[in-house]
């Protein structure tokens, strides 16, 4: 009786125990694939890491400079566009090679650059100056060849643009400055005189050493002698006399204009 019940429980526990060892084949055979899936998608990661490694051991080993020169040459150029082209974006778009005219639109509004952001400006300034270099390289072509530049106008559009920007870029700063420290200009100075009578401002500069101890401020000599007054009278009235013989110039020409055309309009 006992013998049966130990060949019973001796099958039971070879059944069991290949059960486990199958599960434990099936297992290894799925950890295996799933390994190697892991191997193969984190092989750029790891090369990437190993590259990044070896460039810092390199910078730590090799002198400063040439590890200088490798990051610069591993560095990415500034674009504002997504694309890049190389050189070819001195030059228009190949769409555009041996047209007359070129569309193009308004040139930017002061009064839609001081709805931007700072950054949007930012980004803004460089997008024009990008298109600038572009016109440029076509004008600087269309010379060497002795042809008209297609739509020459839109540098113009260009260089207004940038001068808008700038000028509200600088509102801003008089306007942040004037809030800080209450000062309208970005260097102090004050209106002054000099030998000749004549008014400029002059912008204050930090010497090492005081005002009167230093033998250069006092060469400038902010005064105006007395002998001077009459000749700044004879000044001021030549300059009166021109301003009246151009104006009657300008009248005269008018009057010659409209007798030859009676229908021309006056000019406001």
């Amino acid at each position: 009786m006992l013998g049966n019940v130990r060949r019973i429980t001796a099958k039971m526990a070879a059944t069991s125990a290949g059960r486990v060892l199958t599960l434990c084949k099936q297992f290894q055979n799925v950890f295996r694939i799933s390994s190697s899936i892991c191997l193969q998608q984190s092989a750029p990661s790891v090369t990437a890491c190993q590259s990044y490694f070896s460039r810092q051991m390199s910078s730590l080993v090799v002198p400063s400079w040439h590890g200088h020169i490798n990051t610069v040459g591993q560095c990415r150029s500034l674009h504002t566009t997504i694309s890049r082209r190389g050189l070819d974006e001195f030059f228009d778009l190949p769409d555009n090679w041996g047209e007359t005219t070129v569309k193009s639109g308004a040139p930017w509004t002061a009064k839609i650059l001081r709805t931007k952001s700072n950054e949007d400006l930012h980004k803004l300034w460089y997008v024009l100056l990008k298109e600038k270099n572009m016109l440029l390289t076509i004008e600087q072509e269309a010379k060497r060849q002795r042809v008209q530049m297609p739509s020459p106008e839109r540098l113009k559009k260009i260089e207004r643009s940038m001068i808008r920007l700038e000028t509200v870029v600088k509102e801003r700063e008089t306007a942040l400055r004037l809030l800080q420290t209450g000062q309208e200009r970005a260097r102090p100075g004050a209106w002054r005189k000099n030998i000749f009578g004549q008014v400029f401002w002059h912008r204050f500069r930090e010497y090492a050493i005081p005002w009167y101890m230093n033998k250069r401020y006092k060469r400038r000599r902010f005064y105006t002698p007395s002998f001077v007054e009459p000749h700044i009278r004879l000044r001021m009235e030549k300059y009166l006399r021109a301003r009246t013989r151009k104006a009657h110039l300008e009248k005269r020409k008018m009057a010659k204009l409209k007798e030859t055309f009676p229908q021309m309009k006056a000019s406001s």
